[in-house]
Formats: C-alpha cells, sequence, structure tokens
C-alpha cells in the first residue's frame, strides 16, 4: 500500500509528457491538413478541380464559366438522346426533351466547381484526393418536367389500355346469348413515371418499362346462367293457390315468350365477390301479381246463421269464408327461387286470416236462446225500383252476428251502395231535393233497424233522422198512416252519415230479415238472450208544426207537350222528441233521447212549354197538393 503511494506521483508527470506531445502532434497535423486543403484551393482558386468532369466530359481546370460553355457545347442527349418504351410488340421512342427532361449546364458546371470546396475540412480533402487520384464524374443538374411526361404517358396509354368488358347476357326472342367478360390492361402512369425519372438522370440512351396493369371484370363467366335462362324458357310458368279449392281463382300460366320479355341479370354482392343471377324484371313481375292480387284477397267472413225456433240451434245459411292476402314481395321471392330450381308450378305466397265465426259454431258457444227483439215497417206505394232496394239492402244483414260488446256499424256491413251491387235508381233525397239516384229505399232498412234495436233496450251509439218526413215510415200493415211513428225513423249515407248501436251484452246477437213483397213489409229480428231488460217509451207527437211551403211550378223543355209531372212532395215541418227508458231487474237500466227536427217541404212539379195554367192541371191530377197534419 505504501509503495503504490509512493510511486503513483512519480509517475503523473510523464503521463503528461505524453498527452501534451500527443496533442502536439494532433495540431500539427491539423495544421498541415488545413494549410493543404487551403493551399489547394488558392491553386485552383475559380477553377474546377483537376480529375473532374460531368457525364464524361472533362471540365478540370476550368471556370465554372467555361466549363458550361464546353457542357452546352458537347452534352446534346436532352435533343438526341434516345428512350425507348415497349408494350409487346409494339414500340416507342422519345427524346428526353420530349418527355420533359431540360439540361442545365450552368447549375452542373457549378455543381462541379464544388467539389474539393464543400463538406467541411475532411469532407474538402476527400474531394480534392478522390478526383485528383480517381476521377470524379459529377451527375449533370436536370430539370424533369413530370407534366410533360404525364401527358405523352398519358398518349401511349390510349394504345396500350385495353377495356374491362363485363361478361354479359342477353335474350334474341327466346334464344339466350352468353357474352363472357375481357380482362382490361391499363398503363400506370405514375409508377412509369418512376421508372422514367431514373433513367434520365443516367443521361444515357435506355429502355424504360411500361407498368401495365390487369383489370379483371367483376364477372368472367356467366355460362352458368345463360343455362338458368334456358331452363326458365324450357316451358311455360304457372302460378297457383296454395291448398287450392274448387272456386277459387287460377292458375294463372304465362308462355315462354311472356318470360323470356321479363328476364333480367341482377348483379349482387356476395362478400367480396359480384355476382350475376337470373331474374324476373321486378317491376315486371309486380305488375303481373297487383293484377293476380285483385283476384286473390278477401276478407275473412263470418258464417251467416238463421235460429230454428223449433229445436233451439243454429242453421247455416252460408259458410265461414277463411281470408287471404297475396304477398306480393314473398310471391316474387318464391316465383324466382322456384325457376332458378327449374320448378315452372308456382305457389303463390297467401297470407291467410281466420274468422271469427266458422260454420261450425252453436248456438250453445254464442248465447243465441230466444228472439229478443222484432220489428216491421211497411212500404206501401212504392215503386219497384225502391222494392228491389229494399231487398238487395236487407239481405246484406240477413244472417249476420254482432259480438258482445261490439259496436256495429250499419255502413260498414252494408256496403257499397252501387249499380255494380244489385242496388237500382230510385227516389233519394240529396242537396235539399228529392231525386233519382242509386239506393233510394235503403233507408226504410235502416229505419226498420233502428225500431228493432230501439225496443230490444241496446244502446244506440248514432242515429240521424230524415230531413223531412217520409210518408212510408209512418204505414201500418193495413196502409193507413200512424203519426205516432214520426221522429223513428233513421237515415244511413255511409260514410258520411251512419246507423251504429252497441251490444253491451254477454251473448252474441243474431240478425234475420225478411222482405214480404205481398205484405210491402219488411221485418227485423234479432235473437240472443235477454238479460231481464225490457223497454217502455213516450213521444211528444208533433210539435211546432210549420205548414209546407206552397208547391213550386218549374218549366222542363224535356217534357211532351202537355205533360206534367210531380218531382217532390210537400211535407209539414215538425219537432218530435221520443224518450226511450230501458228497465233491467225493476230498475232504471238507462234512458236516452230522440230528437227530430223535420223541415217543412215543397212539393215541385214540371211542366212542359206552352202550358196554360199549370197549377190548375196539377189539382185536377191530384198533383202538388198540400199535405194533412
Amino acid at each position: 500500500m505504501s509503495a503504490l503511494n509512493y510511486s503513483l506521483p512519480r509517475r503523473i508527470p510523464v503521463l503528461a509528457q505524453i498527452l501534451a506531445a500527443l496533442l502536439g502532434g494532433l495540431t500539427l497535423f491539423l495544421v498541415t491538413l488545413t494549410i493543404w486543403v487551403v493551399g489547394y484551393q488558392l491553386v485552383y482558386a475559380g477553377r474546377i478541380f483537376p480529375g473532374v468532369s460531368v457525364a464524361g466530359v472533362d471540365i478540370s481546370g476550368m471556370a465554372p464559366q467555361d466549363a458550361a460553355l464546353k457542357l452546352s457545347q458537347t452534352l446534346s442527349y436532352p435533343i438526341n438522346g434516345k428512350v425507348l418504351f415497349r408494350e409487346g410488340d409494339k414500340v416507342w421512342v422519345a427524346s428526353p426533351a420530349e418527355l420533359g427532361m431540360v439540361f442545365d449546364p450552368s447549375a452542373s458546371a457549378q455543381a462541379a466547381y464544388r467539389l474539393g470546396r464543400s463538406g467541411g475540412l475532411f469532407g474538402a480533402l476527400s474531394g480534392q484526393i478522390r478526383a485528383r487520384g480517381f476521377g470524379y464524374d459529377v451527375a449533370p443538374v436536370i430539370i424533369f418536367d413530370q407534366r410533360v411526361a404525364y401527358q405523352y404517358l398519358q398518349g401511349l396509354s390510349q394504345q396500350v389500355n385495353t377495356p374491362v368488358v363485363e361478361a354479359s347476357l342477353h335474350l334474341d326472342g327466346t334464344n339466350v346469348i352468353a357474352q363472357p367478360g375481357q380482362v382490361g390492361r391499363q398503363l400506370n402512369v405514375d409508377a412509369t413515371l418512376i421508372y422514367l425519372n431514373a433513367q434520365l438522370q443516367t443521361f444515357r440512351d435506355g429502355e424504360v418499362p411500361l407498368v401495365v396493369q390487369e383489370v379483371p371484370p367483376a364477372i368472367m363467366d356467366v355460362s352458368a346462367q345463360a343455362d338458368t335462362a334456358r331452363q326458365i324458357l324450357s316451358q311455360p310458368m304457372q302460378l297457383v293457390l296454395p291448398n287450392m279449392q274448387a272456386g277459387d281463382p287460377g292458375p294463372w300460366t304465362y308462355d315462354v315468350q311472356v318470360l323470356a320479355n321479363m328476364i333480367g341479370v341482377q348483379k349482387v354482392q356476395n362478400g367480396d365477390k359480384s355476382e350475376v343471377r337470373v331474374v324476373l324484371d321486378p317491376n315486371a313481375l309486380i305488375q303481373i301479381l297487383e293484377g293476380i292480387k285483385t283476384q286473390v284477397n278477401r276478407s275473412a267472413e263470418n258464417a251467416r246463421f238463421h235460429f230454428d225456433d223449433a229445436t233451439g240451434q243454429l242453421i247455416v245459411l252460408s259458410p265461414s269464408t277463411t281470408g287471404r292476402t297475396l304477398d306480393v314481395s314473398a310471391s316474387m321471392s318464391a316465383i324466382n327461387n322456384a325457376l332458378l330450381n327449374g320448378q315452372h308450378v308456382i305457389p303463390l305466397a297467401v297470407n291467410e286470416t281466420q274468422p271469427t265465426l266458422p260454420d261450425t259454431a252453436t248456438s250453445q258457444q254464442l248465447g243465441i236462446t230466444q228472439l229478443v227483439s222484432q220489428q216491421s215497417t211497411y212500404f206501401w206505394g212504392s215503386s219497384q225500383a225502391r222494392i228491389q232496394n229494399i231487398q238487395t239492402a236487407a239481405a246484406r244483414f240477413d244472417g249476420v252476428l254482432v259480438a258482445p260488446g261490439e259496436t256495429f256499424s250499419m255502413g260498414e256491413t252494408l256496403g257499397d251502395v252501387s249499380l255494380d251491387n244489385g242496388f237500382t235508381e230510385a227516389l233519394i233525397i240529396y242537396g235539399g231535393r228529392t231525386i233519382k239516384g242509386v239506393g233510394g229505399g235503403v233507408c226504410q232498412v235502416s229505419t226498420t233497424l233502428f225500431r228493432t234495436v230501439f225496443f230490444a233496450g241496446y244502446p244506440v251509439v248514432e242515429r240521424i233522422p230524415h230531413a223531412y218526413r217520409v210518408s212510408y215510415y209512418e204505414e201500418t200493415a193495413s196502409g193507413s198512416d200512424d203519426s205516432s211513428m214520426a221522429g223513428m225513423d233513421a237515415t244511413v249515407y255511409f260514410p258520411l252519415v251512419d246507423f251504429k248501436f252497441t251490444n253491451d251484452t254477454p251473448y252474441w246477437i243474431l240478425m234475420e230479415t225478411y222482405v214480404d213483397i205481398g205484405s210491402r213489409s219488411l221485418t227485423w229480428k234479432l235473437y240472443s238472450t235477454s238479460d231481464g231488460r225490457s223497454v217502455t217509451w213516450k213521444t211528444t207527437g208533433l210539435q211546432n208544426v210549420v205548414p209546407a211551403p206552397k208547391p213550386r211550378f218549374e218549366e222542363n223543355s224535356d217534357l211532351n207537350p202537355g205533360q206534367i209531372k210531380q218531382v217532390d212532395w210537400a211535407a209539414n215541418g215538425a219537432d218530435v222528441t221520443v224518450t226511450r227508458t230501458v228497465w233491467k231487474n225493476g230498475a232504471v237500466y238507462f234512458q236516452d233521447t230522440y230528437q227530430t227536427h223535420y223541415q217543412a217541404w215543397q212539393a215541385i212539379c214540371q211542366y212542359a212549354p206552352g202550358m196554360d195554367n199549370p197549377e190548375k192541371v196539377a189539382k185536377r191530377k191530384n198533383l202538388c197538393q198540400s199535405p194533412s197534419s
């Protein structure tokens, strides 16, 4: 330990001497190196160092401006050089200048002059040594206008590119013609520009590869689809209802030519691939199915019954009908799928709804055990047209059932009152006049139902009286008038005017209607189960009676000479209030009031032109006379 401490101080001066010697040598080396570099630059001040060339042209010892002149006179590559492009057996040759290359001799000479003078001390020394000892060829400075080259290559692309052709399928009549797809080829101008730039930098003639890419079609082959189309056209297509029953519409058959006009090709995406499917044209198929829909669709209809008073059982008048609706969208899918699978007899897609009341329903199930109400009205003096309308309208309600809790709409069951539905033209009240219109006499039916419901004790939800007193609704079985029935009428002009009542019992109600032409009567029966209710009623009778206005006489040029006819009938105006009390188990169940305001109605007679004193003629013929109260 003591020996080490003794020797260390004696060695420090020696190490210091060695370090000082090294630093001195390094300093001397750097000074010498600097003198060499600076001196070499001074020797060749303003001149390019020896051994320096540009693109093989020796410009050693020349001033930059002289070197630029020599380079511009010597290097003609931009003008005379050749750049070759090849694509198959096609060859294109262009000069660098045509491709947007410009040689800059001044910048090239300056680049040569900077060699050995930049890069710091060691960089400058390295450049001087390399140029002196081995020679150094400086890359020429060029300006490359890629816009010019891009335009040139775009011109080539028009000769190189081939379009992508997708496989196609079309029909010539019923012949299926398939065309395969074709791979497209496209010049990648941007990628080719990279190779062109590298070739121009060499300042030599050379070949630049054209980067051509293949572009495959989304669909190359449709031969399988063509076979499918031929299969579809191999025989006619027949559309049928599933579980077809006697009386059902169809089948619907479409021949091969119709199918050919409907066949189309649909491109679909299956994952990352495109596929072609042969389908029937959706618009044409929808048009066909919409036409079929009008024949197929029907509402579910309950069975209709009569009550057998002797046995207490229900007799089926007409069986129940299952409702059905053609599902157009599902049918389109079914048709296309079936055809693709080689099927030509194709069931349509139909949605079914079951009726509320099947024809297997029994009186015990429905709670129909007895007659609970019956009323008759009379139509003495009615025309044959009016009688026909009464029969047609009454038949709509015969055998109809009303569910417990249901509010029955007469208008909805009556449906469209039109010539197509069995109605004819008779007198109706419209626009303040009695005119001839379709359905005259229907209100005889609504009035009869109103009275039957009234005396059954069921709640009336909607009832509209006539604008004026109609004699039919106050007639008796003998044909005489009964003014006590004034205010006991109801009109229907659906959907504007309706008659509605509610079945507020736990039992079904069965309606039966009977038209007796001989007695000119309409009888309405309601069958159900009595819940103990009964009805009392009272009427104020006719009040505030307003005499009918004097008759009006109008000239009608359509009438024959001497002819006169009555087109509207007078009626006195009056007010009537009827109050009904419905009892149940000895207590008032409910009470309601029916207020009716009848307008005074004017008789109107029309006469032929030239008639003298039509009032006197009318009186003689008992036309347009004032009514009794």
